[in-house]
């Protein structure tokens, strides 16, 4: 699987949301299929997620800068989360 190509193409054609406020209402919602969180994410972000229950969570490599580039955004992305995967693989990473 190409983290990068299914991303973006979870982007596309799934449900995908993006910045921690938006994502903490996701898992309280328990609406997140994955989560994905850059390497270089705060410690507020990692906080948020290591209190969450049976999250499915993905640390992605590269910093936050990256993870946007790969979203197709300029600006930094530290986490993320899945709601739908749309025609991408993205979700083999749970069993990853």
């Amino acid at each position: 699987m190409d983290f990068n190509l299914s991303l973006r193409r979870a982007i596309k054609t799934g449900k995908v949301v993006l910045g921690q406020n938006s994502v903490e209402k996701i898992i309280a919602d328990n609406k997140a299929e994955l989560v994905i969180v850059a390497h270089n994410a705060p410690e507020k972000v990692r906080a948020m997620l290591a209190a969450a229950e049976n999250l499915p969570l993905y640390e992605f490599s590269g910093s936050s800068r990256q993870l946007g580039k790969e979203c197709g955004r300029d600006h930094m992305i530290s986490v993320l989360a899945i709601v739908e995967a749309g025609e991408s693989d993205i979700l083999s990473l749970k069993r990853a």
